[in-house]
């Protein structure tokens, strides 16, 4: 029986298979951990005491959860495709550690808060300066990538510092202005008061920083990276995704109308739609390709049998964790008013 057929066709869409679920993981992560990374960027503006227990208890019930989705994400990457991990890491160490130690005073401030009280201001300086620095390294990794890496003979040669660009830090400041605007449109969707008033004009602002440093970056990568002018703005492709941009902004008059007549949950769906958008932008330019400019996600990936391996623990596992992020976000659905909490 001759096999060779079936173990080409596994090669080529088991790593397929693989790119979308870590695909999908990524985007439930920036999605489900912006708003509340958004809270702590935001927390500092709190006026009293009361508001700053009211914002934190608005993502109370699913801040830790949101954060699964970055283990699906990583942990696939490092089994799926295994070489991209070995390139990306020593690429960009230092934003990366970076990143996560932030997530992790932001984690535990989070819990320490609580307890601390009434002498609990380092946990809030802990959670809000987590919080902040966690989403810029975010994007430092995001501008890095996009940039492209340095390979050589399928590994990485470039420098300890080639990361840090100027483009790397508009996407890290694009980031941390992203979030914000998830976080404030978080807040008019699940809190009353001063807080979700205040977050009406926070989300305005939020979302022209947002716009500015997206026309900005999409300006940017397609003069500068020449791979990306050729994806967009070739023949017959610029006819397909002109619409992208357009949508783009209908989305961000659409926020901005939210917001104007007092919507309580358009805002944020609205701001979902962007960072989808944005995402699907980010596709667009760069696959096939795994670890730009030069690794496809087929270069990258594991033998077959070690993706089918993994791939069957996903299939139990994810659902699990979609369920279990569908029954906790019904639970606890509704506004968090004044004085109210999960502690």
């Amino acid at each position: 029986m001759d096999t060779g057929g079936m173990d080409l066709t596994l090669s080529y869409y088991l790593p397929v298979i693989w790119a979308g679920l870590i695909a999908t993981a990524v985007c439930m992560y920036v999605i489900l951990d912006g708003f509340d990374l958004g809270i702590g960027i935001l927390f500092p503006f709190a006026r009293s005491e009361e508001e700053h227990d009211q914002m934190m208890n608005s993502v109370a019930p699913f801040w830790d959860g949101n954060e699964t989705w970055l283990i699906l994400g990583g942990g696939g990457l490092w089994v799926a495709f295994p070489m991209a991990y070995a390139i990306i890491m020593p690429a960009l160490y230092l934003p990366v550690i970076v990143m996560l130690l932030a997530l992790i005073f932001r984690g535990v401030s989070f819990e320490f808060r609580w307890v601390a009280k009434p002498r609990h201001g380092r946990w809030d300086f802990a959670f809000a300066g987590g919080s902040t620095l966690a989403a810029f390294c975010q994007g430092l990794i995001l501008g890095g990538l996009i940039q492209g890496i340095k390979v050589e003979n399928g590994a990485f040669a470039g420098g300890t510092f080639d990361w840090l660009t100027p483009f790397s830090v508009i996407c890290g400041l694009g980031m941390v202005a992203g979030y914000a605007l998830l976080g404030a449109t978080w807040l008019i969707a699940r809190t009353e008061g001063p807080v979700a008033e205040r977050a009406r004009g926070q989300a305005r602002n939020a979302l022209l920083l947002v716009l500015a440093f997206v026309a900005l970056v999409s300006l940017w990568t397609p003069f500068s990276v020449e791979r990306i002018a050729e994806r967009w703005f070739a023949t017959p492709n610029i006819y397909y995704l002109w619409p992208v941009p357009l949508i783009t902004l209908l989305l961000g008059v659409s926020l901005w109308r939210g917001i104007a007549r007092g919507a309580d949950l358009a805002p944020f769906l609205s701001a979902v739609g962007l960072f989808l958008l944005s995402y699907l932008g980010l596709a667009i330019s760069t696959l096939p390709l795994m670890v730009p400019p030069s690794v496809t996600i087929w270069d990258a990936a594991a033998v077959p049998a070690s993706q089918i391996f993994t791939l069957i623990g996903v299939i139990f596992m994810l659902p699990i964790i979609l369920g279990y992020t569908v029954f906790v976000y019904w639970t606890f659905r509704g506004k968090v008013r004044p004085g109210e909490g999960y502690h």
